[in-house]
């Protein structure tokens, strides 16, 4: 694989590249992982728990990282939790809710279907997904004292932070445990695969370290690790949510216009931020986009390219497209009939979308909708002109709607001046 992100002989080493977009927080040791990541291919790793049915745009910083390292020529193992994932990697509040086997196995195979696409499965460097239940499953209790536990002192492990958070509100020896199966799992795909380098967010560090140390003790190695910095919003507020919740990577989670609209909407303080984590660009065209958006911020040009890379990335170039489409439609700016009937519905439940068993004039439209609080303030708008039904602005204060007009055969856009938009569905 080759990608004009990853900078040519002469120019910054990917390592060099790693530091500057600021992917690279804790190491097991700079000049080994430079040595790693610059002096030829190497087999990796990185892990993703099924904690949910699909991963979300928090998981995003390492599956991004995992195809950035491909195209500089190492080889991935996409990991998959079907064994620690049983377990729980312990949270500083409270003890986890533990999913049955059934689920965990459904969501393993929703995840690996998830991570297919973002890197390559053929040539030299070809990509490969892997589930820890294939040998920690087949581990006896006994063994995995003996072979396993016997590594591990206990005041390391005490001293680890979440444990020591966790140590006043009780925490179980299934949670306890948990970073001796992840360090387990770098020894068996050392053992196994020739894996060189683990990566992970900058939570996981005490859980990689342990496993750094762990393949050491067992007489293998040596081998390398680092820690990619947590997303934050400068705002305070979590990333990877909306004002309706966590943005996943499955479409039927998440839908691609939501997904898109989630990063035009980042915050002028977080996109250049952003684009540095995740976008493929080169240096010189990130520091021009960055300039030019400082210029005009009103044209959100860092975000609209974020939006777009990314949207491509996840859910493909004509998912990306019909997002960009509804973005410029619902304002007026384009064709609301050229949107399929998933963008149209995407788009207007996440602007509100009321569902009505029969259709009131346009001024009852604008109430149901929510646009405006009344029928007199709805007429207000009509006679002023500021209202629009599928873009065709609407002057008769008792004007009406017929079934012809609906999208679809189910839908209207209602618009109150050039930027508050609704929607109304007919329920039959």
């Amino acid at each position: 694989m080759t990608d004009s992100s990853i900078p040519p002989s002469g120019r910054d080493s990917l390592t060099d590249d790693l530091l500057w977009r600021g992917l690279i927080q804790d190491s097991t040791g700079l000049d080994e992982l430079r040595e790693l990541l610059d002096g030829g291919s190497t087999t990796f790793y990185v892990g993703f728990d099924p904690t949910a049915p699909s991963l979300h745009v928090g998981n995003l910083m390492q599956v991004v990282m995992a195809r950035r390292l491909q195209l500089a020529g190492h080889r991935p193992l996409l990991l998959v939790g079907g064994a620690t994932g049983q377990i729980g990697d312990p949270k500083e509040s409270a003890e986890r809710t533990l999913n049955s086997p059934e689920v965990i196995a459904g969501w393993v195979q929703r995840i690996r279907d998830q991570l297919a696409p973002f890197v390559s499965y053929t040539g030299q460097d070809a990509a490969q997904l892997v589930n820890n239940l294939d040998w920690t499953g087949e581990m006896s209790v006994v063994e995995f004292l003996r072979d396993v536990g016997k590594h591990f002192p206990v005041n390391k492990m005490l001293a680890r932070e979440v444990v020591k958070a966790r140590l006043e509100t009780g925490i179980s020896y299934t949670e306890f445990s948990y970073q001796l199966l992840q360090a387990n799992d770098f020894f068996e795909l050392h053992r196994r695969h020739g894996c060189q380098l683990q990566y992970g967010g900058s939570d996981q560090w005490g859980n990689i370290t342990a496993g750094v140390d762990y393949v050491r003790r067992r007489g293998a190695g040596p081998v390398q690790a680092f820690t990619t910095p947590l997303v934050t919003k400068s705002d305070g507020t979590k990333f990877g949510k909306s004002e309706t919740g966590a943005v996943w990577l499955d479409p039927e989670m998440t839908s691609p216009y939501a997904f898109y609209q989630f990063w035009v909407n980042a915050d002028d303080r977080d996109v250049d931020r952003y684009l540095r984590f995740f976008s493929f660009r080169p240096r010189e065209e990130l520091e021009e986009l960055a300039k030019a958006t400082a210029e005009r911020p009103a044209a959100r040009l860092a975000q609209r390219a974020l939006a777009e890379e990314l949207t491509t990335l996840v859910h493909g170039e004509r998912e990306m497209a019909q997002a960009v489409a509804a973005s410029q439609a619902l304002f007026g700016r384009g064709s609301l009939e050229e949107l399929s009937l998933a963008t149209l519905r995407a788009a207007l439940t996440e602007a509100g979308l009321a569902q009505l068993a029969e259709l009131p004039d346009v001024a009852g439209l604008l109430r149901d909708s929510g646009l405006v609080p009344s029928l007199k303030e709805a007429r207000r708008v009509i006679a002023e002109g500021g209202a629009y039904v599928n873009n065709n602005r609407v002057t008769e204060v008792d004007a009406q709607v017929s079934e012809s007009d609906l999208l679809h055969g189910r839908y209207l856009v209602l618009r109150r001046g050039k930027r508050s938009f609704a929607g109304v569905e007919l329920r039959r």
